[in-house]
């Protein structure tokens, strides 16, 4: 009798395990590609609104992250767009470990080449050379190549004697290339004051996070600075500069509402109103069709 028990157990064992393995799995009543959580509020915001309000949070306001095609989409009149500088591409001059595999999946993810693209387009009319950060590949962060981009970017606009965008998202530099990523604060900054010289007009557009070694350099070099509402802007994290410092900072000091009010920025526009807001300016500043 004993016997039998024991083998009756065991079949109901066997039988448990192959029921857990073959269950199906129950279908999820609402697909993870209809709603998205606002970081901000937290509110789930069905997409098709998110598009229709460029990705702005309905409920609180907050703009989230857009591509760079998707910006250039919002500024430039269409059909005038025109990509420069598409072939530069960031090689591993280094050899640091895992970055031919990273640079790969960023660009299979973005369907970019770097994490800036460059060209000329109008922007009601206005003609005007833009170049346009993108925090998808490798968090924006500013290699050799992307540094090259937005410096012939800038000298595209020297040539032409065209008026300068440059939309910044950015981690700050590309660790995986070393000294040669810190040397492009030093080298996109000399190509801007060579611009400036020559009296080029040149807008920034800081966009949600704008840090590190960007922010350090082009990013605030700007005749004139915009921010997206509630932009981070910063050089380094909180918990780093009150290390250094020894004191405790202002909470939001790295916010675009703090630096408006420092004096830092010019001026904070929400992204409805950019392209009008960037039109206006270049017929000011005598931008030229």
């Amino acid at each position: 009798m004993d016997q039998l028990f024991k083998k009756r157990n065991q079949e109901l064992k066997e039988f448990s395990t192959w029921l857990k393995r073959h269950k199906p799995k129950a279908k999820k009543e609402v697909p993870d590609n209809i709603f998205k959580q606002c970081d901000a509020c937290h509110q789930s915001i069905p997409y098709f609104t998110l598009v229709e309000n460029d990705y702005v949070c309905p409920h609180c306001g907050n703009h989230m992250k857009i591509s760079a095609r998707q910006r250039i989409r919002d500024l430039v009149d269409e059909g005038s767009w025109r990509e420069y500088f598409q072939r530069d591409i960031s090689k591993n001059i280094e050899d640091f470990p895992g970055y031919d595999q990273k640079l790969q999946k960023a660009k299979m993810s973005t369907g970019m080449n770097e994490a800036v693209i460059c060209g000329i387009g109008q922007i009601n009319h206005q003609k005007v050379v833009l170049c346009v950060m993108d925090s998808r590949f490798m968090m924006g962060s500013m290699g050799k190549v992307v540094g090259e981009k937005i410096c012939k970017g800038v000298e595209l606009a020297t040539r032409k004697k065209l008026p300068l965008i440059i939309s910044c998202t950015s981690g700050g530099a590309r660790m995986q290339e070393g000294i040669d990523s810190l040397m492009q604060m030093a080298k996109v900054s000399s190509v801007l004051k060579r611009f400036s010289n020559l009296g080029g007009f040149y807008i920034t557009l800081l966009t949600h996070p704008t840090t590190g070694g960007v922010s350090a350099s082009f990013a605030m070099l700007g005749d004139i600075i915009i921010a997206e509402p509630h932009a981070l802007v910063g050089f380094a994290g909180k918990r780093v500069i009150e290390k250094t410092m020894k004191q405790e900072l202002p909470e939001g000091f790295q916010t675009a509402e703090f630096l408006l009010d420092k004096g830092f920025i010019d001026m904070i526009v929400e992204r409805k109103d950019l392209k009008k807001v960037f039109s206006d300016l270049l017929r000011m500043h005598g931008g030229r069709s």
